[in-house]
């Protein structure tokens, strides 16, 4: 491999199939996984393209029902010694009971199909904006579309000679939802619009041109709880309007632009903070009332297009046909389209400043949202930031770390109240009010790592950003994570290793024995992974900032004592301390590969043998599972450098859901016409780790090598890619044809030293700040 050092940027790679980015249908939407998702972190709008009536659903990422609550049991550390003497002398089910009974939260937790009605909450819809169209019964050449590279949703058809056409957008930049309706003949432009919600909100028109929606969720203990208002107003080009009640009506306009605002008074660890969600809404709405809709789409397209552009695929030229029929036919193109539609996704649904992208991201059309829409910790708000990095979008991350960064004194009660441990710890779940206890249930809510996976994205970002600053804010939070589970960790009697307990295996369960069946257990091998990653990660940063010398001697010491991953007598990996039998050998959940992705202590170079028991391991698990298992597993699968099999995962990615959830098919998951990730029912988790997963497939960065295009499928045999991020700062472009690398880019903001491997070729390389390095293969 001969690397030359380019004076100059290289011109930007022509990507041919990169220029038709856009999700297309040929009929209204019927279902909200039919619609199209446009946000800009804030808020949210689903667009059905209906023709004699319009619904577009309307959200704002903080509008959660529930409020603060003290979930943690006062006395749960009274029980915690003889939890773990039962775990200890092999009694699991008696301390699956005991911590059921008294290990718990305290009230109703989630409480998963009603969280509305208790403090924990749900999150809910805004509003649904309903927009009906007199004398536009029959209608031909319809047309919607999703424009990725402009963040636009249009809508087009013909009735009655005249071609109607509607854009919508919502802008980051002006705060508000726009929606421009016009027709190509003048004074044709007719329609009532009204905004509407199951309960819990007032509609009424203020005058012709402007309406007000105010409303105030429950607390969960049956008083008042968040409040939140939003506003519509009309500006129209000829005919004119009037208004009914909560309706507003328009007739023979040449065109009609409505602009929506939206707040709630909110004021937590991120978001507007507004006091006043009403006032709010109307100082976001005056603010732009008189500026024109050029300027306003001017302004969206500037701040949504310097994330989106960062990054460009070509994987050849898609098929000219609606993106639901191309779910039955998958071809390369489609997995192209599905990268940039999960960047596009983090950009409308993570901004820095706002709250981070729950279950749904920030789209939902219930009141009660499936698993109350929150952010669940053991898998599925960290897959959500998978392809924040690689996918050159670092500062959406930064959501995410508000909320680590909010659970620190909540947790550090819980620590106390639970483990009287130093340190903070968040369990399994937790909403914008800081819950931390534990679940409800002992069979999923006891698992105690959910914190250190959070924590390790403040790591991730460090290697792949090298900032100083950022690592000097991140370090209490690691500290004291690390703190939590050195204090956690007790020695189980066969191997003397240092163990969690209690803890789960994420939501998967075993079988002793005696046959008893039990979840709870100690030192599930994803525990281990994890704390070996948190606590090499706290002792280099404290290393990096010449800091607590104390602390790293304490956790090299216990980190040596934690259980190594292991093969059973199969040769998978084990998941628990024991080699349990598995009630559900296909389980959605592969936590024990942990340590494979997103963390590399398991590598085909420097664990081979672990490898393999990975690859067995997935090979046991099957591939058919839920949504964002089929997407956890493409990246496991690139780990292992088998495209091909990666491939075969996406595929199973993009099986065809129709319609509403359908629990009879709950455990297979799929893609919806829309593209959002089937679970199901809907969750948006699916969609970031697919998203990554194609990364994965085509740049890998861990253990300090640069690994180009190491999982490419032979299907993927021509394509481009540029503006990928590698650990380290780097920013790859790379060609390919006939599956071989024919040229490849670095770009070095940061400078420093690196070693690149392709095949077999591996070299290192020396950059400077702000170097371009051609790679000649």
């Amino acid at each position: 491999m001969l690397l030359l050092p380019v004076s100059l940027m290289l011109a930007p790679l022509a990507l041919n199939g990169q220029s038709d980015l856009k999700l297309r249908f040929d009929r209204p939407a019927k279902h909200f996984t039919q619609s199209v998702p446009l946000g800009n972190g804030r808020l949210g709008a689903m667009v059905f393209g209906g023709v004699q009536e319009d619904r577009i659903v309307l959200n704002e990422i903080s509008l959660r029902s529930g409020g603060p609550e003290d979930a943690d049991r006062p006395d749960g550390a009274k029980y915690l010694p003889e939890i773990r003497r039962l775990l200890l002398e092999g009694k699991n089910a008696e301390a699956e009971k005991l911590v059921y009974a008294n290990f718990t939260c305290q009230g109703k937790g989630s409480n998963r199909a009603r969280g509305k009605d208790v403090p924990y909450g749900s999150y809910q819809l805004l509003a649904n904006l309903r927009l009906v169209f007199p004398g536009q019964a029959g209608f031909t050449a319809y047309r919607r579309e999703l424009d990725l590279t402009r963040a636009l949703v249009k809508v087009s058809y013909q009735a009655n000679g005249v071609t109607f056409t509607r854009e919508a957008f919502v802008s980051a930049a002006d705060e508000a939802i726009v929606i421009r309706l016009s027709a190509s003949k003048p004074g044709l432009v007719s329609f009532d619009a009204t905004l509407e919600r199951p309960e819990r909100a007032a509609v009424k028109a203020l005058d012709d041109t402007n309406l007000q929606l105010d409303g105030v969720l429950n607390d969960g203990r049956g008083g008042p709880g968040m409040r939140f208002g939003a506003r519509l107003r009309l500006r129209i080009t000829g005919g004119k309007s009037s208004a009914d009640g909560s309706l507003l009506r328009v007739r023979d306009a040449t065109e009609a632009v409505l602009l929506i605002t939206a707040a709630t008074n909110y004021r937590g660890f991120a978001g507007r903070k507004s006091a006043n969600a009403a006032g709010a809404a109307l100082a976001d709405l005056d603010r732009i009332s008189g500026k024109p809709y050029a300027a306003m789409l001017r302004a969206h397209l500037n701040d949504y297009q310097r994330y989106f552009n960062r990054v460009k695929l070509d994987l050849g030229k898609p098929p000219d046909m609606p993106t639901p029929d191309r779910l039955h036919s998958p071809d390369p193109s489609l997995a192209a389209l599905y990268f940039q539609y999960g960047r596009y996704l983090l950009i409308s649904s993570s901004r820095p400043g706002g709250l981070p992208a729950n279950l749904q991201g920030l789209w939902a059309e219930e009141i009660q949202a499936p698993w109350n829409a929150d952010y669940h910790l053991n898998v599925n708000i960290q897959m959500n930031y998978w392809p924040a990095e690689v996918g050159n979008l670092s500062e959406l991350h930064q959501p995410l770390f508000a909320l680590v960064e909010s659970l620190q004194r909540p947790g550090e009660v819980t620590a106390k109240k639970y483990y009287n441990a130093r340190g903070w710890v968040a369990h399994v779940i937790t909403n914008i009010w800081g819950f931390t206890a534990p679940g409800e249930g002992a069979s999923w809510g006891s698992t105690t790592t959910g914190s250190a996976w959070l924590v390790q994205h403040l790591w991730d970002h460090y290697l792949y950003t090298r900032d100083r600053k950022f690592l000097t804010w991140a370090y209490p939070i690691l500290k004291g994570s690390a703190r939590f589970y050195a204090d956690l960790l007790i020695e189980e009697p066969k191997q003397h290793w240092l163990v969690t307990a209690p803890a789960n295996s994420p939501e998967n369960p075993y079988r002793m024995k005696d046959g008893t069946r039990a979840n709870v257990c100690m030192g599930p091998t994803i525990d281990n992974q994890l704390l070996r990653y948190l606590f090499d990660a706290t002792i280099e940063a404290a290393q990096t900032l010449g800091v607590d010398p104390e602390l790293r001697n304490e956790l090299a010491e216990k980190r040596g004592r934690l259980p190594p991953t292991r093969l059973g007598s199969d040769g998978r990996v084990m998941e628990w301390l024991e080699e349990y039998e598995e009630p559900e050998p296909t389980h959605r959940h592969v936590s024990h590969l942990w340590g494979l992705y997103p963390a590399a202590e398991i590598s085909l170079e420097d664990t081979p043998q672990l490898a393999e028991g990975a690859r067995k391991s997935l090979e046991r698990r099957g591939d058919i599972s839920t949504g964002w298992s089929l997407a956890y597993k493409i990246n496991l699968w690139a780990r292992l450098s088998d495209g091909d099999r990666a491939w075969k995962l996406l595929r199973l990615l993009f099986t065809p859901v129709d319609g509403p959830r359908d629990d009879s098919i709950r455990l297979k998951g799929g893609s919806y016409d829309n593209l959002f990730d089937a679970h199901p029912p809907f969750q948006i988790d699916g969609n970031f780790g697919g998203a990554a997963g194609i990364a994965e497939m085509l740049l890998q960065s861990h253990n300090g090598v640069i690994r180009l295009l190491p999982a490419l499928p032979s299907a993927w045999a021509d394509g481009q890619v540029s503006g990928l991020r590698a650990r380290g700062g780097y920013i790859i472009d790379m060609t390919w044809k006939a599956g071989r690398l024919t040229s490849a880019t670095l770009r070095s903001p940061l400078g420093g030293t690196v070693k690149v491997k392709y095949g077999a070729a591996e070299q290192e390389v020396v950059t400077r700040p702000g170097g371009t390095y051609n790679l000649r293969i």
